[in-house]
């Protein structure tokens, strides 16, 4: 399996360590999970925020590797932006968790911008 592969899977399982990081505290009730996330305050909150936009980033990093793959591009290459990908990622959600919201979109962009780059790295 491949540098890139690895890094797919491991984006692929981040939502649920912050879903998990979203949910830590006494007065998680799992019977009522999302009324508790939408009463959530300060990093918990954030935490869940994270959650939800690694689940909505995840469709394009996958697809954008596989699609590399699938074509053969460079291997290196592919590899290497999935971790500079994987790396954005976790100074997103570093600044998302901190509430620094400049620093937390340019690394987004820099996330989206890798996602293009494995797709044309041929």
């Amino acid at each position: 399996m491949t540098i890139a592969y690895w890094c797919v899977l491991a984006f692929g399982l981040s939502p649920y360590f912050f879903a998990t990081l979203a949910k830590s505290s006494k007065g998680f009730n799992n019977n009522t999970p999302r009324e508790f996330l939408q009463q959530a305050t300060g990093w918990r909150k954030r935490a869940h925020w994270v959650q939800l936009n690694n689940f909505e980033t995840f469709p394009l990093f996958a697809t954008c590797t596989l699609i590399a793959h699938q074509f053969h591009y460079s291997q290196t290459k592919i590899d290497n932006y999935a971790l500079i990908f994987i790396g954005c990622r976790v100074l997103y959600s570093i600044c998302y968790l901190k509430d620094l919201a400049f620093p937390r979109s340019l690394t987004w962009l820099a996330s989206i911008l890798c996602c293009c780059a494995i797709l044309f790295c041929s």
